[in-house]
């Protein structure tokens, strides 16, 4: 698998699991709302700072947000 798919996965079902909207993580990280949204969807490269950005706003370790998702 892709890692931006990876990314993408990881990072939408933890933003909901804390019940945040794409919105409040933008906000809570800095990032404009349509990245973290082209981040979800894959179709964004973020470089690593903005990776390690969202794993601290999200208080996730960085590897959470790139390993393959569980199945």
């Amino acid at each position: 698998m892709d890692v931006r798919k990876n990314l993408a996965q990881n990072l939408q079902r933890i933003r909901r699991e804390k019940g945040w909207s794409q919105e409040d993580l933008a906000l809570e990280s800095g990032i404009h709302r349509t990245y973290v949204s082209g981040l979800e969807r894959g179709v964004r490269n973020p470089t690593i700072t903005v990776v390690q950005k969202l794993a601290d706003t999200l208080k996730v370790p960085f590897g959470a947000l790139l390993d393959p998702p569980a199945r």
